[in-house]
């Protein structure tokens, strides 16, 4: 029998309307196809989608519960709060330092392990023949051995704390795949990379604070500028281009004072002695220079280079206060990254022995042991970049088998070989020479290899095998610098706060002082080296004559400047003069020109008394000091072409020179004043030398503007006319006009700084590898902020290259000695470098619309703040 027909199924859709299904059943056989295909395209992407979700999440770090970790001698507590800043509680010293390493490893390993690579010059192993360059630059300064000569010079208790933090760090990588300690591991996986992470040394701790002198080295770049600029300009024009130090405007850091019997005293005198500057290099040097430092731009940015590489700190005391006691406020300005420089945390002893000596808070490296920069139980403590010259290039004559010339006789070169290892690629060898100066850095360059070439020399006779350059540099002499981190942490008053900074070697900072006693104070700590009269340390300088060198010695810390409770009741600093002209050691010829310092100190002398919530609102201080002096020349410039250009130069009247990101007057004023510096100096200056727009030109068209018929105002490029300074002005004044329409709006008052002075959070590596997804999935772009370069919120930028901000408050910071718990802090990005964490970025938003955070320091203070506990237990408990 057949088989009865089947019934077929009721048409369920409205009348006239079929089942979406049904229409699905009744389509083309093909168009059934791409729609199943579409969908599993769908379902596929979906799966992937998950799977990079689980990669992305999978090193998150576990915050609450219970861990065992070997190697613990106690249980130690890590109290994280909504913001998931670290505070660890311990029983001994090296619970405490072992839990820091692991806490740093949870939230910031591959970091730690780019900047050893970084500072070993080993990022070849890992990214390639990309970064050889960089790998046989820094193989040939020789950071590693540096730190690693070091080890031996440390306190026995620094070596312990520096040994507890690295088994800290491998207690955390033992069990862990390189995926489960990085999403950028698994990326790196991706494109072919076999790596384990080694485990983490002590000296890779050393090695790092290397990477920071590099950064804040002082004034190289200005040293290659001038012999630059030397070729096609007299002394007198660059003279004009590095103007004196305004003290009278800008008084220093410690004012009055000298050094009696190699002891500073602020109320004392001494006799200065500055030398002359050198005579101008031919020009295959200054060709040669100019190479040079393109190659020392390429090297990478640790923590930012610069002009914008400062930070304001100032302290005022109990009678300055709103509370009776100092408050201290800090903000270090380093180039920006995703995940930022700094990571919160607090180090404290449950019960302060002998064998546990820490109760301290504030802001750490990940890679270094202790706090570096924040305050005890009793001190509170804050950094600035001091700036002073501390490396000189010196050109070396050689004579062949690894000799060189001193004062008409030779002498052997030092001379060592290194591998380095270059992924994908066979190792190269490297010979690495020095002379009685340092490294010959000509060696690896071939810019300097043509600086020796050319040098002037005024030997008679054939030039040889020409000249090679070395660099001297104090962070290449080993220095106990990591003593004085911990001995920070460790102060109780001024004597022992001195004391803790005569160790900081390198780099040489401001440190800015308070205590519950309700002391305040400054002390420059640092080696600066002492030159003999033929080295003023502007320019590069002949080896061969001994006369140029340094003498061996650094200024005494004794007599560096100091000053303890001085009488206006407060101390700001912010990369000014630290000392006047009558200081008899050369600190450095190249000073931030103090603008920011002079807003600071006014504020300060208005205020009379402060809170913790006005000093924090001097922080967000966005007041453009160019402004004021600029603006009444801009409105004088008549016969603007049309009522569209004098619409716009109207939004200068009655602009009160601040800039918070949604001023219209800020964004034009900015357009005008880049436009300005390119028209008056583009035609004149190699772009090696453009005007950056930072402090310095401040000064330099300062001047300027009071001679309108000074020659900088003239433009080379025309012939048969000679512009003045009312033709630049009413020329800049229209192009910013014209291209503030392009970027914005036509109607003036809908523009606003922000949208041109926008910040970009990216991460160092994979952040910058130019595959989209990869970059989405680290950086974090967009950002509108206020402020600018030289001004108080230092969100700085660069003229030659745009608006968009290169440096910036890495963090922030208000202490109040008088409560601990009324302290406020912020960082620029979070404390986590997992960008799945929800504290990558998450403090972010707060920082640019110039929020703080509470800053709980107390135990009750911790407790009430708590979010997440966890708990590291000795193994077999």
């Amino acid at each position: 029998m057949s088989e009865p027909a089947a019934t077929p199924e009721p048409d369920t859709a409205a009348p006239g309307r079929r089942s979406r299904w049904q229409t699905f059943r009744r389509a083309p056989r093909a168009v059934r196809w791409a729609a199943w295909t579409a969908l599993g395209l769908v379902l596929v992407l979906v799966v992937l989608a998950a799977a990079v979700v689980t990669v992305v999440r999978r090193p998150l770090p576990q915050t609450s519960g219970e861990l065992e970790v070997p190697g613990l001698s106690a249980a130690v507590e890590v109290v994280r709060d909504e913001h998931g800043i670290a505070q660890v509680y311990a029983d001994t010293d090296a619970d405490l330092m072992f839990a820091q390493g692991f806490v740093h490893a949870q939230e910031r390993f591959f970091e730690m392990d780019f900047r050893r690579h970084v500072t070993a010059g080993r990022l070849s192993e890992i990214f390639g023949p990309d970064t050889l360059e960089t790998d046989r630059f820094i193989r040939t300064m020789g950071w590693r051995r540096v730190a690693e000569r070091e080890w031996a010079l440390l306190e026995p208790a620094t070596r312990d704390a520096l040994s507890s933090y690295a088994d800290g760090v491998n207690a955390y990588l033992a069990d862990r795949s390189p995926s489960q300690l990085a999403t950028e591991y698994s990326v790196l996986g991706l494109t072919g990379l076999d790596y384990t992470p080694e485990e983490w040394q002590p000296v890779d701790s050393l090695a790092w604070l290397k990477a920071m002198a590099w950064d804040l080295r002082g004034n190289m770049d200005a040293e290659v500028d001038r012999v630059l600029l030397s070729l096609d300009h007299t002394e007198d024009e660059i003279a004009s281009l590095w103007p004196e130090y305004p003290y009278d405007e800008h008084p220093p850091i410690v004012e009055g004072g000298g050094v009696v019997d190699g002891v500073f005293e602020q109320n004392a005198t001494g006799n200065a002695t500055r030398n002359p500057r050198r005579p101008a290099y031919p020009r295959g040097v200054v060709d040669a220079l100019e190479r040079v430092q393109d190659r020392l731009d390429a090297m990478p940015e640790l923590i930012g280079k610069g002009r914008g590489i400062g930070s304001n700190s100032w302290v005022v005391d109990g009678e300055h206060s709103a509370t009776g006691l100092p408050i201290l406020a800090n903000d270090p300005h380093l180039g920006i990254s995703q995940p930022g420089i700094w990571m919160q945390m607090g180090l404290h002893c449950r019960d302060v022995t002998p064998d546990c000596t820490l109760d301290t808070a504030g802001f750490t490296f990940s890679g270094v042991p202790g706090v570096i920069i924040g305050h005890n139980a009793d001190i509170a403590w804050g950094f600035t970049n001091l700036g002073p010259d501390v490396t000189d290039l010196f050109l070396e004559q050689t004579a062949g088998d690894d000799r060189y010339v001193r004062d008409g006789e030779t002498e052997p070169m030092q001379v060592r070989t290194e591998t380095i290892e270059v992924r994908g690629e066979d190792d190269v060898e490297l010979r690495v020479r020095e002379t009685v100066h340092g490294p010959l850095i000509s060696d690896v360059s071939a810019e300097f290899a043509s600086v020796g070439a050319n040098a002037p020399t005024d030997e008679p006779g054939e030039r040889g095998t020409g000249y090679a350059v070395a660099l001297a540099w104090t962070a290449l002499e080993p220095a106990p610098t990591a003593d004085a981190i911990l001995a920070l942490n460790r102060a109780s008053d001024w004597d022992s706060f001195r004391a803790a900074a005569a160790d900081f070697s390198v780099p040489a900072q401001n440190l800015v002082y308070a205590d519950r006693e309700g002391h305040i104070g400054y002390q420059s700590p640092g080696r600066i080296p002492i030159r003999r009269a033929g080295n003023d340390g502007t320019l590069p300088v002949e080896g061969w004559i001994s006369a140029n060198d340094w003498t061996g010695d650094y200024i005494p810390f004794d007599g560096l400047p100091s000053v303890l409770d001085p009488e206006e009741g407060w101390i700001a600093t912010a990369n000014q003069a630290v000392v006047d002209e009558d200081y008899p050691y050369l600190l450095t010829e190249d000073w931030d020109y103090g603008y920011r310092s002079t807003r600071i100190r006014e504020v300060l002398e208005d205020e009379g008394e402060l809170s913790v919530e006005e000093m924090a609102e001097l922080q967000l201080d966005s007041v453009n000091p160019m402004a004021e002096t600029l603006v009444p020349y801009l409105l004088d410039v008549e016969r603007l072409p049309s009522p569209y250009y004098r619409n716009a130069q109207n939004l200068l009247r009655g602009w009160d020179f601040t800039s918070p990101a949604d001023s219209a007057p800020a964004a034009y004023f900015n357009a005008v004043w880049r436009t300005l510096l390119q028209k008056t100096f583009h035609d004149d200056l190699r772009q090696r030398t453009w005007p950056d727009g930072g402090d310095r030109w401040f000064r330099v068209v300062g001047q300027m503007l009071t001679e309108p018929a000074g020659p900088w105002w003239d433009d080379a490029t025309t012939e048969g006319t000679v512009e003045t300074r009312d033709d630049i002005l009413r020329a800049a004044l229209i192009d910013a006009r014209d291209e503030m329409t392009r970027r914005q709006s036509r109607d003036p008052k809908l523009w606003e700084w922000g949208r041109l002075h926008r910040m970009d959070l990216r991460q160092a590596t994979l952040g910058e590898s130019g595959i989209a997804p990869v970059e989405r999935l680290f950086n974090r772009t967009g950002w509108e902020v206020g402020g600018g370069s030289s001004i108080v919120d230092a969100t700085s930028w660069n003229a030659v290259e745009g608006f968009e901000v290169t440096a910036a408050p890495s963090m922030r910071m208000v202490v109040s000695l008088a409560d601990w718990d009324d302290s406020r802090w912020i960082n620029l990005t979070g404390v986590s470098g997992h960008p799945a964490s929800s504290h990558y970025s998450d403090q972010t938003e707060l920082f640019v619309d110039g929020e703080t955070l509470p800053w709980a320091y107390t135990r009750e203070a911790v407790e009430a703040a708590a979010e997440d506990r966890l708990v590291l237990t000795p193994a077999g408990e």
